[in-house]
């Protein structure tokens, strides 16, 4: 029980902690006047000089936290939401979220400072990765972040998840590219070919010498410096597409394949390979040599620009035309990464009333909508202002109001192992057994082995109404590391083969799921959270209404149910207290059983 209590202090922690007081160790603050030597021709901040800050910023808090030299391994996606101008203040901050093996996660946040009106604005946000480099033979075996406050829990648990989707960031390119319904909108783009121009007036070749100041303290080329050099050539590249000035807006995740040291010649080759209606993507390629030695890959990236007009408005951009065999395969390689993109931006980026609640899915989206599901569990679970509104035998039933949503958790402890709670929640098929609100849940797809789409059938809540119907997606994911929750979230999605239908009334989940805890060995604390209703409280509709995911679901049409809500967030009602009373005994009746969780569709 010790573990246990060691849990609970920590929570208690992190609600009393005072975040304008608290400084997380491995913090790093960088701060630079832009003066003339930093800026571009329209007075504005190298992009390239402020990846430079960036990476060395990062780098310091990650070899804070190591004790030991740490290189770049890969940087996420960047949007670059603001320039900087001369005279401004960049303002960089940079901390681990995370640490794994031999690489941790380090958050960058940069913002701009006007000295003259006092304005503070974010510019961008990045994630980059750092491993370790011991000087010494033996293992680097890095110590674990322990978050202070609630910001820091919920990075650190959604460390877990960027990771995952970096590892696998290859075969989504791959699978999508060979997506046959993408080479069929390829093939069947056309080109007026009298205006669209030729992509090898763009190819831009330079190199350069690495010198003493392009390294750092471990006499390798600085990443940061490799950035900057990138960047100047994919920005020759685009300016010479649109004979203007172009503004980098976007750099897609991208890894070191390789280190360079002082005396290295670097290549550094940028092409324009598509254009978009006003954007266009710029590819760069760094390579490197010394002496006689043939060229080795150190890094590739992918640039989005655009070019403004006197408005501050994006401007069109002419089609182009992609020469054959590499320029071909180029261009339509630029057109996945654009949907890959936007997947992420819309999916990940966007807050969640900005998007649709059942975003259609299809397999070039599936790690995006799997990633959006099980961070929003985690950012729910990870709030610190829930309130206690009562309990029943052990079963405690908290809730939180923000904004326009009502969130509920409902929390008990019981003896089973994590594990085989874990496995039993997950299969949602055979909920009916203990959730009496379920009258069906059919498996329509095993996307993979962690995630699954279902649909849930529920009574209607008005007497002599339609039942109800949701297509869930449900992402089950592990512990990472000690002292990490076994989780299984739900959110609902749009599945082509099952469109909404006269039978049913088509609901919509938000966010909803579980958190199993291991307290001991024998005995697991289960805490379900977002059991819940997600209100947008309109007096002319009430959209996407769901009631405890965990007891039934609802898409309210009419303020009928608001008395049966009102009921249990008042206390435990029978009916809410004796869901969970089965729940726990559909744990107990299952915890010899060690069939392993393999759902068939049915």
């Amino acid at each position: 029980m010790a573990s246990e209590s060691h849990h609970k202090e920590n929570l208690h922690n992190l609600q009393l902690e005072d975040e304008g007081q608290h400084r997380n160790p491995s913090e790093v603050k960088m701060s630079q006047i832009v003066v003339p030597c930093h800026a571009n021709h329209c007075g504005e901040l190298s992009i390239g000089q402020l990846l430079k800050w960036m990476d060395c910023t990062a780098c310091l808090s990650a070899e804070r936290h190591a004790g030991c030299p740490c290189v770049t391994a890969s940087l996420d996606d960047i949007y670059f939401e603001h320039t900087i101008g001369v005279g401004q203040v960049v303002n960089i901050k940079a901390k681990v979220n995370r640490a794994f093996n031999s690489s941790m996660e380090v958050g960058i946040e940069v913002s701009c400072e006007d000295l003259y009106s006092g304005r503070h604005w974010r510019v961008c946000q990045a994630f980059a990765t750092f491993v370790a480099k011991r000087t010494d033979a033996n293992k680097v075996q890095l110590k674990q972040v322990v978050p202070c406050t609630h910001q820091e829990q919920v990075e650190h648990s959604l460390a877990a998840e960027r990771r995952r989707m970096r590892l696998i960031h290859h075969n989504i390119m791959q699978d999508l590219l060979n997506n046959k319904t993408l080479q069929r909108s390829i093939s069947e783009e056309s080109h007026d070919e009298d205006e669209a121009l030729s992509t090898e007036r763009t190819r831009v070749e330079s190199v350069e010498l690495v010198l003493p100041p392009h390294a750092n303290h471990q006499v390798n080329t600085f990443g940061g410096q490799i950035m900057a050099w990138m960047e100047n050539v994919a920005t020759i590249a685009a300016s010479r597409l649109c004979n203007a000035h172009p503004t980098l807006r976007a750099i897609d995740m991208f890894h070191f394949r390789g280190p360079s040291q002082v005396g290295d010649r670097l290549v550094l080759k940028a092409i324009v390979n598509n254009t978009f209606k006003n954007s266009m993507e710029v590819g760069v390629c760094a390579e490197a040599y010394h002496g006689d030695e043939p060229l080795r890959h150190i890094n590739s990236a992918f640039m989005t620009f655009e070019v403004l007009d006197e408005k501050g408005r994006p401007r069109p951009l002419p089609p182009i035309k992609p020469e054959p065999q590499e320029g071909q395969r180029r261009y339509q390689e630029a057109l996945a990464r654009k949907k890959i993109r936007l997947d992420r931006k819309y999916i990940i980026s966007c807050k969640q009333t900005e998007v649709p609640l059942s975003v259609p899915w299809d397999t070039s989206n599936q790690v995006y909508l799997s990633y959006n599901n099980v961070s929003a569990l985690k950012m729910l679970a990870a709030k610190n202002n829930w309130d206690l509104s009562s309990k029943k035998n052990k079963v405690s039933l908290y809730t939180v109001e923000e904004s326009q949503s009502l969130c509920f958790r409902v929390e008990f402890e019981m003896e089973i192992p994590a594990q085989r709670a874990f496995i039993l929640l997950s299969d949602l098929s055979r909920r009916h057994e203990w959730d009496q609100h379920y009258t069906l849940c059919k498996l329509l797809l095993r996307v993979d082995e962690d995630d699954f789409i279902y649909q849930v059938v529920t009574p209607s809540v008005s007497k002599g109404g339609k039942y109800q119907d949701f297509i869930l997606l449900a992402s089950r994911r592990p512990p990472c590391d000690s002292g990490d929750p076994y989780v299984i979230a739900l959110r609902s999605v749009a599945l082509p083969s099952h469109p909404p239908t006269e039978e049913f009334h088509r609901g919509e989940v938000v966010c909803a799921g579980f958190t199993i805890y291991e307290v001991s060995k024998s005995v697991s604390k289960v805490g379900k959270y977002k059991m819940m209703v997600t209100m947008y409280f309109t007096l002319k509709c009430l959209r996407g209404f769901l009631f405890c995911p965990q007891i039934c679901y609802y898409n309210q049409t009419s303020p009928e149910v608001l008395p049966y809500i009102s009921t249990d967030i008042a206390g435990l009602s029978s009916s809410f207290y004796s869901i969970f009373c089965a729940c726990r005994q559909y744990l107990l009746d299952n915890i010899i059983s060690t069939s392993a969780f393999t759902p068939s569709v049915l």
